[in-house]
């Protein structure tokens, strides 16, 4: 597989937290998804999230963007404790984007008419608007897709797309939920670069959770392992598959990251 990642951080002249959990834990019924959970997310950083089925990764993101709220612990956001924050405040606030695996657009709405809907809900200034979209249509390459309604647009193509509308308000994080799920293998690289693009043009700092590891650790600077609603390991990608517990609650042993 070829390298998408040519460079990896792995520290920070000036760490910033953007995102931190801090003795986090989250039921439902009687189960126990979260069990005081810690972990920081870095200025700048691709980091990601992998772990089995219903382990906590898309309740992780619905904690973030404040979907629902932990039993006990802290989110902070940019150093701010969010946890009691509703949903808007923190889109609006703190520049938090969401990406999520399913839908994200308008069926029905042509792919410029798309962008136009969300530009007029976080752009204010008209002109500003109409540059916006003419810059993300450029950036992902859409020029020829815009008269196209949304639901006859390809998988990928459907992916690019939310991840333009994400990034209209221009958000300072961006949540990417199972976003190599069901794509073809050059979509998939696309979706890399793309990701990879974004850190280094506009320092985004971006959390990507999926179930893709091999494509996941192919493009993130940090990963952890949650298993039995813990974090069990958390390290550069070719740290990780070597770590004992990595492998033992998700890797196993035949795993081959390159």
């Amino acid at each position: 597989m070829a390298v998408i990642k040519k460079f990896r951080i792995k520290s920070f002249k000036n760490i910033n937290s953007v995102i931190e959990f801090s003795n986090v834990s989250l039921t439902y019924g009687n189960r126990l998804i979260l069990d005081n959970i810690n972990f920081k997310i870095n200025e700048g950083q691709i980091f990601g999230m992998l772990g089995p089925n219903g382990v906590g990764k898309s309740t992780i993101f619905n904690l973030i963007t404040g979907l629902i709220s932990p039993q006990n612990g802290k989110i902070k956001i940019q150093g701010n404790d969010v946890t009691q924050y509703p949903i808007y405040l923190r889109s609006k606030k703190f520049k938090v984007g969401y990406v999520p695996q399913y839908g994200g657009y308008f069926n029905d709405l042509t792919l410029l008419d798309n962008l136009r809907a969300i530009s007029e809900i976080v752009i204010e200034n008209k002109n500003l608007r109409n540059d916006k979209i003419n810059y993300l249509i450029s950036k992902f390459e859409l020029d020829n897709l815009k008269d196209i309604k949304a639901k006859f647009l390809s998988g990928g193509q459907k992916k690019k797309l939310v991840i333009a509308l994400s990034l209209m308000s221009e958000p300072k994080v961006l949540l990417l939920d199972e976003c190599f799920a069901a794509l073809d293998v050059l979509t998939i690289k696309m979706l890399q670069e793309t990701i990879v693009s974004l850190q280094q043009e506009s320092n985004i700092t971006i959390c990507i959770c999926d179930h893709q590891a091999r494509d996941l650790l192919a493009c993130v600077d940090v990963a952890m392992i949650l298993s039995n609603g813990k974090i069990v390991a958390q390290d550069t990608p070719s740290n990780l598959v070597q770590n004992i517990n990595a492998k033992n609650a998700y890797f196993g042993d035949s795993f081959k990251f390159n």
